[in-house]
């Protein structure tokens, strides 16, 4: 069992979402801590100028409130919503934060994936703990 489970949540693609959570739930130790992760990627500055001067504030208050409901169902849990690059910053997080296990979700690879890579490889390829991907 794990002490600290790190569940990343993006809000991009169709996913099952109860999947990640029923994983974290029998995973996780009693007394351990469960925390909700979403990674806002800054919006280019061309594209900015479009949106609504409080878009950013917004989205960032609707989405920690999600995440905090979905925290609501694990005793020892938080929801954290935090600004980078989804695959690098879901790992620095997990290190910073003595995570010692990640459940992802992955979509279904396709070929911009092949030379790029999905968040879910990224961060399989780079994280110091364990890694469960769901998909």
């Amino acid at each position: 069992m794990y002490s600290h489970i790190l569940v990343p949540v993006a809000y991009d693609h169709d996913r099952d979402e109860g999947q990640p959570l029923d994983i974290a739930r029998r995973l996780c130790r009693d007394g351990g801590k469960v925390t909700f992760l979403h990674v806002m990627e800054e919006i280019p500055g061309y594209a900015i100028n479009y949106m609504p001067d409080n878009f950013r504030d917004e989205a960032r208050e609707s989405i920690h409130a999600d995440l905090e409901q979905r925290a609501a169902g694990f005793p020892n849990s938080e929801a954290r919503v935090v600004m980078g690059h989804a695959g690098r910053t879901i790992v620095e997080f997990a290190e910073e934060h003595e995570v010692d296990l990640i459940v992802i979700a992955s979509h279904r690879p396709g070929i911009g994936d092949f030379f790029l890579g999905s968040t879910a490889a990224r961060v399989v390829r780079h994280a110091q703990c364990s890694v469960h991907v769901i998909r």
